[in-house]
């Protein structure tokens, strides 16, 4: 079987590149734009192997990406190519726009014209809203409306609402994950954990909007992987399945955790002015998926945090060369 996975050079299409490779004896393509988060330098262990190619592209240049389909023909489509930074989506609306929606009808378009098995849709919980705080009973379920909160989560769930739209018009024989923020190697370094660490280690200040009271569900990328790769080989056709990591933690207790692990003082935390739009809380019900797949979350945020903060100790040659000459956001 051939995959084709878009955004690959990212931080879950990476993870997600390498799990398929150390598990299955099948050819992977991956196609990534190597914009602003993209890093080559991400799939060094990947370019060794022979069942892996590497193009670069967008995924909304339809020449590009037919001429792909046309010589490859990939069983499997991944689409985790996205911006995805909610902040930059409030700066420039319009161009995750192009990439998130325009570049989805493309794959989809070359999906229909050349046909594969599965065309797979990476989403976001964040198509949601956001819940109340005092509210800890209620959870985001696949029949939660959609209620987005920023450009970013308004183009994702424009996305998954076309992606659905050809399951029905065309019979695209698609599948959709919404999953809760990940952490792990290779994310971003002006993503919020890694940023808390990398700033961490540098004795920088540590942004935190508003007074950090805000929930995220933490999902190690491993166990996201994990989830993608049962939903493209037995997930049913047309459905949504929501994965979350049973791991709620307010932003405070997340740069408490790492500054305790890293032996570093609270002076660091630096209180900003909140963000347009913050959603106060995320939580996942990931019972479909559990019942019919069979899957669960088999990483506690206290060990994925360990694991996480050491590769970041370990691999610095990897973020240094990721923030020189950027401007990283918080």
């Amino acid at each position: 079987m051939k995959i084709l996975v878009t955004g690959g050079a990212g931080f879950i299409g990476s993870n997600f590149i390498y799990y398929q490779l150390s598990k299955y004896a099948d050819e992977v393509i991956c196609l990534d734009a190597l914009t602003y988060a993209g890093n080559l330098k991400t799939l060094d262990l990947a370019m060794h192997d022979s069942r892996f190619k590497f193009l670069k592209g967008s995924i909304s240049d339809r020449e590009f990406v037919y001429s792909i389909f046309e010589l490859e023909h990939p069983d499997i489509v991944v689409n985790f190519a996205a911006e995805s930074h909610v902040d930059r989506s409030i700066l420039n609306p319009e161009l995750f726009l192009k990439t998130n929606v325009i570049g989805t009808e493309v794959l989809m378009d070359a999906c229909r014209k050349y046909g594969i098995e599965r065309y797979h849709q990476v989403s976001t919980d964040e198509v949601y809203g956001d819940l109340p705080l005092e509210r800890t009973d209620l959870f985001f379920t696949e029949n939660t409306s959609l209620n987005t909160s920023s450009p970013y989560s308004a183009s994702k769930a424009a996305a998954d609402l076309l992606v659905l739209s050809y399951s029905r018009t065309y019979d695209l024989p698609i599948s959709i994950s919404r999953c809760s923020n990940n952490y792990g190697p290779y994310h971003f370094p002006e993503k919020f954990i890694p940023l808390i660490i990398i700033n961490a280690l540098c004795d920088k200040s540590i942004p935190v909007y508003g007074n950090g009271e805000n929930v995220r569900d933490w999902l190690y990328v491993e166990d996201h992987c994990h989830a993608i790769d049962l939903i493209i080989r037995e997930g049913r056709i047309g459905e949504i399945y929501n994965v979350g990591g049973h791991n709620e933690k307010t932003n405070i207790e997340i740069v408490k955790t790492i500054l305790d692990e890293l032996g570093k003082g609270y002076h660091l935390i630096d209180f900003v002015k909140d963000r347009p739009g913050h959603d106060r809380r995320y939580a996942i019900n990931p019972k479909k998926i559990s019942e019919e797949l069979g899957w669960s979350p088999n990483t506690k945020f206290k060990d994925g945090i360990k694991k996480t903060i050491k590769w970041y100790l370990k691999r610095r040659d990897w973020w240094e060369d990721m923030i020189i000459g950027k401007e990283i956001l918080i």
